[in-house]
């Protein structure tokens, strides 16, 4: 365990609180900022192209691509972020899997609130199916409200009678726009990025006036997962978020739905991305991509997106 790296990245990241709302503005440099710091794997390439009539990002291994697909849904609090700034976490499932992975540049909020960002989500997946991809060849994963959005583009794919995808990895997602869980209070000291204030503030931007009790906004309060792939969910143990994860695998296992809650120690939000820095990231990242490698079919990789 290296409690060293741990408390580093912890010393890095934490910062004192802003006093009053950020702007949206501020916010999206921010995220800019930070996961430009974040060390992007070599042995991958990129290629503009388009799902639905969204933009995305092709991520591909230098060389032959495995089978399997993973389509990616950055973080961001659904007001930032882009397929760039997650870049570092899709090129890490790519050479960790050898399959391609396409990151989604969804509508943001405020200007594209509730539901735009699942809308997105449910019409790249159908753009994927229409071109011909495989469901059992195909995974969800995401990071943070990404990882939500993986969760939710999934309910939605399910009861728009769509096949559901092979498999969803989640790292430290946000599940629970009511806020309810325990871990809200009990970890606020521990977190070095969030604050109950800001999460209300971008999740406000996010809900523009809709009520959050319900499944396509807080899945881990009240989503059937009835029909669900099989779940991987990382999280750091310190991590306010932490029981948005703990409170879906318990409604998975409900469902009969495999699930891996995987929980690292004294880790922060979205660890994984401190790849190469922090030993548990890269640790994480291979479990990861063993769960995601166990349940893509495997066969002739689908052709890449020509747009």
């Amino acid at each position: 365990m290296s409690r060293q790296q741990r408390a580093e990245i912890d010393a890095m990241v934490r910062r004192p609180r802003p006093e009053g709302p950020r702007s949206v503005e501020d916010i999206r440099a921010g995220l800019r900022a930070l996961m430009a710091g974040m060390i992007v794997p070599a042995g991958i390439r990129t290629r503009a192209t388009a799902l639905g009539d969204r933009p995305a990002v092709l991520v591909e291994p230098l060389g032959a691509a495995n089978s399997g697909t993973i389509l990616y849904f950055h973080g961001g609090s659904y007001v930032a972020g882009s397929p760039e700034t997650a870049m570092s976490l899709t090129g890490n499932l790519v050479t960790r899997t050898g399959s391609r992975a396409l990151s989604l540049d969804y509508r943001l909020a405020p200007e594209h609130p509730f539901p735009a960002a699942i809308e997105d989500g449910l019409n790249a997946y159908r753009a994927l199916l229409d071109g011909g991809e495989d469901p059992a060849a195909t995974a969800f994963a995401g990071d943070s409200a990404g990882g939500g959005l993986a969760v939710t583009t999934c309910l939605a794919a399910r009861d728009a009678g769509l096949p559901v995808p092979a498999a969803i990895v989640a790292f430290s997602p946000g599940l629970d726009l009511t806020r309810t869980g325990r871990s809200m209070d009990s970890r606020a000291d521990l977190d070095p990025f969030f604050t109950r204030a800001g999460m209300e503030h971008t999740g406000g931007m996010y809900l523009a006036g809709q009520d959050p009790h319900q499944p396509a906004l807080s899945p881990a309060v009240h989503a059937d997962l009835t029909g669900f792939p099989p779940l991987l969910l990382q999280v750091g143990g310190n991590e306010m978020l932490l029981d948005d994860s703990t409170r879906l695998a318990a409604r998975a296992r409900e469902a009969g739905v495999d699930v891996v809650l995987d929980v690292t120690a004294d880790v922060p939000h979205v660890f994984q991305a401190f790849a190469g820095v922090l030993d548990e990231a890269d640790q994480a990242l291979e479990r990861a991509a063993l769960f995601l490698r166990q349940h893509l079919r495997t066969g002739a990789a689908a052709p890449a997106p020509t747009s």
